[in-house]
């Protein structure tokens, strides 16, 4: 039984499977930052007297969340890239 240094033991068929999930979480993290154009609208009452009522949309755009998000699907694809190499190169 080989840990390969990391305290747990995984087959070969696991590391597999985690290269793969690390590729999959590199390309998503990368599509985020490449289509980040994502906005949403929202109505806002400006003002309401009586049976008028004023609305207008504001135009959101949440674009650091979405880069955090892509950053650490990039960074925990690598991740899983390197440890699964390591552990293949230790069994």
């Amino acid at each position: 039984m080989n840990s390969g240094g990391l305290g747990f033991c995984c087959t070969t068929y696991q590391i597999e499977i985690m290269k793969i999930i690390g590729i999959i979480l590199i390309l998503i993290g990368i599509g985020v930052f490449i289509f980040q154009g994502i906005r949403s609208t929202k109505k806002e009452k400006v003002l309401d007297i009586g049976p008028v009522e004023i609305t207008k949309q504001v135009e959101r755009s949440d674009s650091w969340q979405l880069y955090a998000a892509g950053g650490i699907a990039v960074v925990a694809g690598l991740i899983l890239v390197i440890v699964g190499k390591k552990k293949v190169t230790a069994i």
